[in-house]
């Protein structure tokens, strides 16, 4: 026969629905609190509880220090005692051992009550946290316990409770205390008190939880809800579509008589359900999901501003079905498709597209095609007003006339969409596309203004320069940026605007100018006509001149462009010889028209025999410094030579005295 221990822990785990392991660790607790309690033991001593299941014996081990003499029995045992337990126990060593006082158990369970049942309401707070937080998403089933204007208390299973907000509550729906509901599991809150658990049964999701029950083909993966719009209580449009050829997903959502639809519409109190099937197309879609009205047209604007718009036009006798009661039946299609729809009457449909096609721009050409049914338009509409019968076939004038003006302006704007893009193109092909793996930071520009571009979406050179020669308007417009800074961006990026091709053209001019400069030197003269090349004369009979400065007052077909000096340089100044100059096609020299020409400053060594006999290094350590010289080089058109000037300073006047070598 069993104790009484056995059965009352028994009864504990039927009642809290807690695991075994769970109860028996918060009955030892609570035992190592009474015994605490009980003898006044330090926090900081290990003690252990351990409770026999089949006799409900409690033992109490307590961690002590091995001593001689024992003053304190709470935490010191003697070095006999210790050696019952331990064999190996030596004097200041730490052994535990049985200390459970007489009549504990009497004692305990008057002192451990409250631990235990603290200890039981946290485990079974835990359990009810724990399992209520993997059904969220999903419908749970309750009873009523409490009703007010605030919420409704339902209780659940693991003897939780669940709060129904009054937002989260059908408009229309009355419950009653005991009453058993259906809800979906919104979410889970943890609060000192336990889980705070919130149910709805105005969440759409409720009514796809309802769909997958009933709805095998929805369970299975055969049917796909892809679009829910609802109004609790009243109205809810469903937009499904099928997955497997061959499958009728509204037909299987509706039922055989509509049975598997009329069992959730009792469920949600009288609801009204439209399933509609989806479509990729916006303009089906749009027509479906504005029934059970029926529509002539449907036309789409995605450049409109905000959402995207679509004007939806109905036979006159079907606006307000289209629009609903309210606005509701227009107001859940645009929830369901995500466009802004704009439902009108052919009628007004008509007497809009006339509006637009004489007074809107972007209607000319269309304006200018329609100038023959503009008149025939105008007596319908004027018709129509004065209340007079319109007859079918003016409706379908009417109807064509819409669709034709609609249809021609989607066109026409799908026209201009093309011709960006292929300008956009263009635009990108002319932008090097090393541009587009350059930093912004990198570009030159201020690190300021950089900071701003990066920030505005401009990280590379390569999309600043694109969106310069889109809409430079676009930059100025940027918080931040102004004229400055806009001038000091076409500025940079007017040096950067160089091409690949050009860039490669530049490399390889450069390299055969330097391949050249270091063989031999040849000076190059510029004319409006052509590019001629001097050629050097030999090197007894000329001196190679340092690169010169063309005079400001000379016009470009004088220019010429700079002579190389070496270092011969020297003994030529001393020497002069007759400079051979290449003829031009027309027969004339053109140095002839050239007067002079001045090189600032250029070195001239003392010893240039010295110079050529040592090698680098040597003439590193050993040659002295050079001393500049500055000369002034003039050509003598009458004599054909050329004649270096040079300065002396006098001796402390400050004046320069001309010596001429001829």
């Amino acid at each position: 026969m069993k104790n009484e221990f056995v059965l009352a822990f028994n009864e504990v785990l039927e009642e809290k629905q807690l695991p075994r392991e769970v109860i028996l660790q918060a009955l030892e607790a609570a035992m190592v609190s009474a015994y605490r309690k009980a003898v006044n033991a330090s926090g900081a001593q290990h003690i252990e509880a351990n409770i026999d299941l089949n006799t409900g014996k409690v033992t109490i081990y307590a961690e002590k220090e091995v001593v001689e003499k024992v003053q304190d029995p709470r935490t010191e045992v003697s070095l006999e005692d210790a050696r019952k337990v331990d064999p190996n126990a030596t004097i200041g060593g730490m052994v535990v051992v049985e200390t459970t006082p007489e009549n504990f158990g009497r004692v305990a369970a008057q002192t451990a009550r409250q631990v235990i049942q603290q200890r039981i309401r946290e485990a079974e707070r835990d359990e009810q946290l724990n399992y209520f937080s993997k059904q969220v998403g999903e419908i749970v089933s309750g009873v009523v316990q409490a009703v007010n204007s605030q919420a409704i208390t339902v209780g659940l299973d693991k003897k939780a409770e669940g709060i129904m907000p009054k937002n989260q509550q059908v408009p229309g729906e009355r419950f009653r205390v005991h009453d058993r509901i259906r809800a979906l599991l919104l979410e889970v809150k943890a609060s000192p008190r336990g889980p705070q658990i919130i149910l709805s049964r105005a969440h759409k999701n409720f009514l796809r939880r309802l769909l997958e029950n009933e709805v095998p083909e929805i369970y299975h993966g055969m049917v796909e809800i892809r679009s829910i719009a609802r109004e609790p209580g009243q109205r809810s449009k469903v937009a499904v579509a099928a997955l497997q050829p061959g499958v009728d997903p509204v037909g299987a959502c509706v039922g055989i008589r509509g049975v598997r639809i009329q069992a959730i519409v009792r469920e949600l109190n009288d609801e009204k359900i439209d399933v509609i099937e989806w479509s990729a197309d916006p303009t089906v879609y749009i027509a479906k999901a504005l029934s059970p009205a029926r529509v002539t047209g449907v036309y789409l604007n995605e450049h409109a501003k905000g959402a995207k718009m679509a004007t939806v036009v109905v036979p006159e006798d079907q606006l307000s079905l289209a629009i609903g009661r309210d606005g509701q039946n227009a107001r859940l299609a645009a929830r369901l498709t995500g466009w802004k729809i704009d439902i009108k009457s052919l009628p007004e449909a008509a007497a809009d597209a006339l509006h637009k096609l004489q007074t809107e721009p972007e209607y000319a050409a269309l304006a200018q095609r329609e100038t023959d049914v503009v008149p025939q338009v105008e007596q319908i509409l004027a018709k129509k007003a004065e209340g007079r019968p319109v007859t079918p076939e003016e409706y379908q004038v009417l109807s064509q006339f819409v669709d034709r003006v609609e249809r021609g302006l989607f066109r026409q704007r799908e026209k201009d969409r093309q011709a960006e893009e292929e300008r956009l193109k263009q635009i990108e092909a002319s932008i090097p596309k090393a541009a587009f793996e350059i930093p912004i930071e990198e570009s030159g520009i201020s690190l300021r203004f950089a900071t701003l571009l990066a920030g505005a979406g401009y990280p590379t050179v390569g999309d600043l320069m694109l969106q310069m020669q889109l809409d430079p308007d676009a930059i100025l417009r940027l918080e931040g940026i102004g004229a400055k800074a806009i001038a000091e961006i076409e500025e940079i990026l007017a040096k950067l605007s160089l091409t690949a091709e050009e860039e490669q053209v530049v490399a390889t001019t450069e390299a055969a100018l330097e391949a050249e400069t270091t063989q031999q030197p040849v000076a190059v003269i510029e004319t409006p006509a052509e590019v001629v090349e001097v050629e050097p004369a030999p090197e007894e009979e000329v001196a190679q001149v340092a690169p010169v400065e063309q005079a400001a007052e000379e016009s470009p077909a004088e220019q010429i462009a700079p002579v190389v000096l070496e270092e011969e340089a020297g003994a030529a100044l001393e020497a002069p010889q007759e400079v051979k100059t290449a003829v031009t096609e027309e027969g004339f020299s053109p140095f002839e028209d050239m007067f002079s020409w001045r090189v600032e400053a250029f070195e001239v060594p003392e010893t240039l025999e010295e110079e050529e006999e040592e090698d680098e290094r040597s003439m590193r350590k050993k040659k002295k410094k050079k001393k500049k010289r500055y000369v002034e080089l003039e050509y003598d058109p009458d004599k054909n030579v050329v004649v270096a000037k040079k300065k002396r300073k006098r001796g402390g006047l400050g004046d320069w005295e001309d010596d001429w070598d001829l």
